[in-house]
């Protein structure tokens, strides 16, 4: 009985610690590992989310900023900024992605190479150092453009930066692989983060002009073609303020039973249909006198789409 009693009690007993280590596994061990789990997922997702989000209000801003109009005024949703960032990031991400492979392939040859010489093959010693002094050279020039010394692009000093720094870094893993050695070594990885942040910056810095510029080109595109956006016709109540010549204005006739549209107008496309509003453009707009009217997509107006 005793026994029993000290077994029950939680003595020192076989049992007892396997017990006790059974249940912290089973009630602490599971939750710590969902939540790194979860962590893990999470967070790349909402930063790839925010990349869309904020690339697709860029291509929109200058999409629309071209015709007078600021993106703010549309009230697009999130999932309409993430869904028309797309176009904007296939060039980048596809060109990021393919030097990335090339990389990869070429870094994958010198280690295999390195370790099975055991020594520099000849002119593999001033491979590495070339790549670092063309990069060292492409971020001075980036250094230079952003300072206002020549007259960059708005793309260009972002990418000079970020590919100068990656050719230094990837010309010094080249040698350390093609050496036979492992890279990096301990007193480097705070420069490499440093590096890898300014890497993430100016790829950010970049993305954004090319989105901006992207936007702006096929804002430039549209004024030319504004025949692929919706031909519409416009009844209303009020005699709508176009300026001279930007719209075909007709006056309803006044039948037996007096109907509500008094005025129609025609010669318009859809720009846009944001929050049950309408932005009509006319056929005949141009850079300098053209304009943007926004009318309610509500029973105070009558819209007919028609096919061209």
């Amino acid at each position: 009985m005793a026994e029993g009693n000290r077994r029950n009690d939680g003595g020192p007993t076989a049992d007892g610690p396997l017990t006790a280590e059974g249940d912290s596994d089973s009630g602490g061990r599971p939750w710590s590992n969902w939540a790194v789990t979860l962590a893990t997922l999470l967070a790349p997702t909402t930063f790839i989310g925010a990349l869309l989000l904020y690339f697709g209000f860029a291509y929109t801003d200058a999409l629309y900023a071209h015709f007078g109009v600021d993106a703010a005024t549309l009230g697009f949703s999130t999932q309409d900024y993430a869904l028309r960032s797309a176009g904007a990031l296939y060039v980048p991400a596809g060109a990021a992605l393919t030097v990335a492979l090339v990389a990869v392939l070429v870094y994958y040859a010198a280690r295999a190479l390195g370790a099975r010489s055991g020594r520099l093959p000849p002119g593999g010693r001033f491979a590495p150092y070339l790549l670092s002094v063309c990069g060292l050279v492409l971020f001075t020039l980036g250094m230079l453009g952003g300072l206002g010394v020549w007259d960059a692009g708005a793309m260009d000093t972002p990418l000079l930066l970020g590919s100068g720094l990656v050719l230094v870094v990837y010309g010094r893993a080249l040698f350390f692989k093609l050496s036979g050695s492992e890279y990096p070594v301990a007193r480097e990885r705070l420069a490499l983060a440093l590096v890898a942040a300014l890497v993430g910056l100016s790829s950010f810095w970049a993305v954004h002009a090319y989105a901006k510029q992207h936007g702006d080109d096929d804002a430039r595109y549209l004024a030319r073609n504004l025949w692929l956006r919706p031909a519409v016709t416009v009844d209303t109540t009020e005699r709508l303020n176009f300026p001279p010549r930007q719209a075909r204005e007709t006056v309803l006739p006044v039948a037996d039973h007096p109907q509500r549209f008094r005025y129609r107008y025609e010669g318009l496309r859809l720009l846009a249909e944001v929050n049950g509003r309408m932005f009509l453009i006319p056929e005949n707009w141009s850079e300098t006198g053209g304009s943007v009217l926004v009318i309610p997509a509500n029973s105070a107006v009558r819209v007919a789409f028609r096919a061209d």
